[in-house]
């Protein structure tokens, strides 16, 4: 059986995009050695589910299209920068959610339930931190200029969009780096 390595996204949209490769490219000048994410992957994850039978696709973009019907669209904006687990020993470069945490909070609870009950999502034991990707730390060297870049950023803006629906993204891997194709997209209310 064929797998699809799957995950379900918001879409920030190309003007907020922009600006976050423009914070990466900011960043990027600190040295420190960071895989960053290629522009048009960068996305709020509202749920990551790994690979997924071919078979249970369609039942996941069912979940997802219900699970969306039942929120409203909503306001998000993409601010603030910060590091996982911690700036002490940073992994994933990232850039928050402000305007529509609560509505992107909601929205990932209320998928969880149905996709849990599909066997095709694994409750992480990690508290939900709804974020933007923006690179992943390839070296365990000290990252103090990165670490005083991203202190500077702290109040970073990339702007504001109206979130009208939900994707069903799969993941390929390339050569250059992975390769997303929207699956399915699930109107908000």
């Amino acid at each position: 059986m064929a797998r699809v390595r799957t995950f379900i996204a918001l879409d920030p949209g190309k003007a907020i995009r922009e600006r976050m490769v423009a914070l990466q490219e900011s960043l990027g000048r600190t040295g420190a050695e960071v895989k960053w994410v290629e522009p048009q992957n960068l996305h709020v994850t509202l749920l990551f589910l790994g690979e997924v039978d071919n078979r249970d696709l369609m039942p996941v973009c069912r979940a997802v299209e219900e699970a969306a019907r039942a929120h409203q669209a909503f306001e998000l904006s993409i601010e603030g920068t910060g590091c996982f687990p911690n700036m002490r020993r940073p992994r994933i470069v990232w850039t928050g959610v402000g305007q529509g945490l609560a509505e992107v909070r909601a929205l990932h609870d209320a998928l969880e339930i149905p996709l849990l009950e599909l066997g095709c999502y694994r409750r992480e034991e990690r508290q939900y931190t709804p974020h933007v990707t923006l690179g992943r730390i390839r070296s365990d060297k000290p990252m103090i200029q990165l670490a005083t870049a991203l202190a500077k950023n702290h109040d970073f803006k990339a702007g504001e969009t109206f979130v009208r629906e939900v994707l069903v993204m799969s993941s390929d891997p390339t050569p250059k780096g992975a390769a997303y194709t929207v699956m399915s997209r699930a109107p908000l209310k």
